[in-house]
């Protein structure tokens, strides 16, 4: 939703500011009070937006004169440069803060050249240095003795220590390298502060100080996490304590910790049965330090456990919690959760966000997606919506199947009148994913899918459009659509599609590949002869231009294709995939009595090279302890829908992924565009499947094999692997992937045969678009976003830098703030 600050922001118009969707909301003048300015003479005075409004102003005057800038167009420009400017200021303070003049003045330098207004950033950047040289030689004539500085500390009015601070910073920067000094940081968190400046705004401070310097080298992210979790420790412990002491803090901390949240009703009383001295001792306080500041402030701001406003969670008391909650139900609980805190800790894998979120807590709700389908009556549908609400409450992503509701025009048999269509339902499915959020910890995230053939199809292409009738529109929903091949064969045949309304074909919705086709060509028959009323024929290439369009228009609806997801499927002797997930990872079939679920966490690949190959010795050991944890979240899980925890119980999906793909590629100096990038693209994913497999079945030697197993692929001895043959089959070719492997597949198969599977989907690649920014590297499977870029999110702005690029560089001699300026610039590129 956009808000708006209700003040005037210049003398040239009364415009609001406007903030863009999940930005700081502010929506009262008295918010604006909790920013101040440092003026140049150390002054604090209030935070005045109206006076960026005239420095924008006066530059345009520079270099347009009185009457060209006096013009409508350049008053509107300078309103929305005012606008973007006051967004990034309080992107970066949140919760308030202090801006330096200079830091303002750089925002305005940064607007204008982002809004292409190259020439007045020019006027407006040679205005500074004259006014900088101006001071400076004012300060040969006059040079003030340095001002005694206080600090509010505990209530208390006493002398800054800067020794101390410079002792902290300092510490902050040790073993970065020569090129993170800490100089520079004091330099700028001197500038920053006051006399009678609060202790805690001192540290924070420091920490604005060092991200400031992140764009010069991208080592200085590792310094800034550090002065953060110097303040986090403080926070949570009650005093500053050296990293060198962390060790024993964090021994005597931990018990305290599992015991407080524990009275605070935010953990699971089962984790005093832990030996937690045990526990306490394989913390390793190290491993803070291996954080950057992305990482970091996103674990305090999001993951973190809190009572009130204040967290009481350190970082590694964090993994070993969610470790905690994964080891509940082992036999040996404290080594298991030590093994589960080492892969976690040390960035060799990671669990889902709703793992983290939850893990260990009072509603241990751990799953990651959830899958639906709708039912075409009221009861069901309505159904559907609380089961969104109460899957979302608990930070559950959701995808809905919403193709059997039938279509605009259909006849209602109860009150013989006819179907308003699925769209009037998608507008409440999306107000209510905006309502409930997930876990108050992040906006609510919801998919609906439908089926090329439904006669709603041409509307719901277009809901995420921004014009139309709002009232027929989805604006925080993802959309979907779900393709049949038989669809895109009649597009390369230029032939025609017809639509139908799903209550006068039941059965075509739950068929696929040839049984479809036969299916869909006999209604299509009776069609055309008029037996089946309402339906529409179009030109299948039309509406897959129409397709097309709105992705590109809109980014939906997204594109997946039916026929392979239920082909491919080892579950087809149970049901049908009638949909994937939010994030279009996860084909699990769904039915009136089972909402899909899929537990997920992600291998760092990065941390599995090793002399510049894939290490196959340590990935099958994480993976290993991985699907063990995944494997633990299917039986610890809080399911607030039995739907749900019937269908985890019978099927036990999980879903291993990867991340650091992009990061894997950099460090084995393989271009992302290239055949080799492909070949270690195969190799490693066939790796990451053999091993996940492998440990699946060895859990089915050890806790039996999940329900609904006989009947499966898996009990066929076909293997993912081998069902690319079935779909070429269904298809009639159109499968042109390498079929080549260099483990050893036999060997697994007879081993499956013997044993069977714990897991009747294994692996899955997830987004991670958060979980990567907590280990700090590429999200997934995707490519480098850009080399010089900045990631905005609830917690503010972080500068995101190609650290392997500033290596390359700076090896060459080319790494200077010359080049730095260009990668502005040019956007990165």
């Amino acid at each position: 939703m956009q808000t708006t600050y209700s003040i005037s922001v210049s003398p040239f118009s009364n415009m609001p500011i406007k903030t863009e969707p999940g930005e700081l909301s502010v929506t009262n003048p008295v918010a604006l009070t909790q920013y101040q300015i440092i003026r140049r003479n150390g002054a604090v005075v209030s935070f005045e937006p109206n006076k960026i409004a005239v420095a924008m102003m006066k530059a345009f005057l520079a270099v347009h004169g009185a009457q060209g800038a006096a013009s409508a167009s350049v008053r509107e420009t300078v309103e929305e440069l005012t606008q973007a400017v006051i967004r990034a200021l309080l992107r970066s303070r949140p919760a308030g803060g202090t801006f330096h003049i200079e830091d303002v003045q750089d925002q305005v330098e940064l607007g204008l050249m982002r809004g292409g207004h190259h020439e007045i950033a020019r006027a407006y950047v040679l205005y500074r240095e004259k006014r900088t040289q101006e001071r400076a030689q004012k300060m040969v004539h006059h040079t003030p003795a340095a001002p005694l500085l206080h600090a509010i500390d505990k209530g208390q009015r006493v002398v800054l220590d800067l020794g101390r601070l410079q002792g902290i910073i300092s510490d902050a920067c040790s073993g970065l390298g020569a090129d993170v000094n800490p100089e520079p940081i004091m330099a700028e968190t001197l500038r920053n502060l006051y006399d009678g400046v609060p202790m805690d705004e001192v540290y924070k401070a420091s920490v604005l100080a060092a991200r400031t310097l992140i764009e010069k080298d991208p080592d200085y992210t590792y310094a800034t996490a550090r002065l953060l979790f110097h303040t986090i420790a403080k926070e949570i412990l009650g005093e500053d304590v050296a990293q060198a002491d962390m060790p024993q803090a964090y021994a005597d901390y931990f018990p305290q910790f599992i015991k407080r949240g524990i009275e605070h009703e935010l953990l699971d009383e089962k984790l005093q049965q832990f030996d937690l001295v045990r526990l306490a001792g394989a913390l390793k306080a190290e491993r803070d330090l291996q954080f950057d500041y992305l990482g970091l402030q996103t674990l305090y701001d999001r993951y973190f456990l809190h009572i009130g406003k204040q967290r009481i969670e350190l970082p590694q008391a964090f993994f070993m919690r969610v470790a905690m909650g994964l080891a509940l139900n082992e036999i040996d609980r404290e080594a298991r959760a030590i093994e589960f805190y080492e892969v976690m800790s040390s960035f060799d894998f990671m669990s889902s966000t709703p793992t983290l979120f939850n893990s260990g807590t009072l509603r241990s709700q751990l799953s990651s997606c959830y899958l639906t389908t709708v039912p075409d009556d009221l009861d069901g549908i309505y159904e559907a919506i609380k089961e969104n609400a109460l899957l979302s409450k608990f930070a559950g992503g959701l995808g809905n199947d919403w193709t059997r509701v039938r279509a605009l025009g259909s006849h209602i048999k109860g009150t013989n009148g006819e179907s308003q269509g699925v769209v009037p339902f998608l507008k409440v499915v999306n107000d209510t994913a905006v309502a409930v959020n997930q876990g108050g910890k992040r906006k609510g995230a919801v998919c609906t899918y439908l089926e090329t053939w439904h006669l709603d199809i041409e509307e719901f292409l277009e809901l995420r459009k921004n014009t139309g009738d709002d009232r027929r529109r989805t604006h925080d929903m993802n959309t979907a659509n779900w393709i049949p091949d038989l669809f895109m064969r009649r597009v390369m045949e230029k032939g025609e599609w017809t639509l139908f309304s799903p209550n006068n074909v039941p059965d075509l919705h739950d068929k696929f590949g040839i049984a479809f086709e036969q299916a869909y060509v006999a209604y299509e028959e009776k069609a055309a002869r008029g037996e089946i009323k309402p339906s529409r024929t179009v030109q299948a290439s039309d509406l897959w231009r129409k397709m097309l369009t709105m992705l590109f228009e809109t980014g939906h609806p997204w594109i997946t294709f039916k026929d392979a997801c239920n082909v491919r499927s080892p579950q087809q002797h149970v049901g049908v995939v009638h949909s994937s997930n939010l994030c279009t990872e996860i084909t699990l079939n769904t039915s009136n009595t089972e909402t899909a679920v899929c537990n997920l966490g992600s291998v760092n690949l990065l941390q599995h090279l090793k002399d510049g190959e894939l290490d196959h010795t340590k990935l099958q050991k994480t993976i290993t302890t991985a699907m063990r944890m995944l494997d633990n979240v299917i039986d610890i899980n809080y399911y607030a829908v039995k739907k749900a925890r019937d269908s985890n119980l019978r099927h036990r999906p999980v879903g291993l992924g990867l991340m650091g793909f992009q990061d894997s590629l950099y460090e084995l100096r393989i271009p992302y565009a290239s055949e080799a990038a492909v070949q270690f693209a195969d190799e490693s994913m066939e790796a990451i499947c053999y091993y996940a497999y492998q440990a699946s079945t060895e859990l089915a030697r050890e806790r039996g094999q999940y329900s609904s197993y006989k009947g499966s692929l898996w009990d066929q001895g076909i293997l993912p692997i081998d069902t690319l043959d079935r779909l070429a089959h269904e298809r009639g070719g159109y499968v042109e992937v390498d079929r080549t492997s260099t483990l050893n597949w036999d060997a697994l198969r007879q081993k499956i045969t013997q044993h069977g599977m714990r897991n009747s989907n294994c692996v899955a690649i997830a987004p991670t678009a958060t979980i990567s920014n907590i280990i700090g590297v590429d999200a997934s499977i995707e490519p480098c976003f850009g080399n010089l870029s900045v990631k905005s999110n609830l917690s503010g702005e972080f500068t995101i830098i190609n650290s392997y690029l500033v290596r390359d560089l700076k090896r060459l001699g080319l790494w200077d703030d010359v080049m730095v300026m260009d990668l502005k610039h040019f956007d990165g590129s």
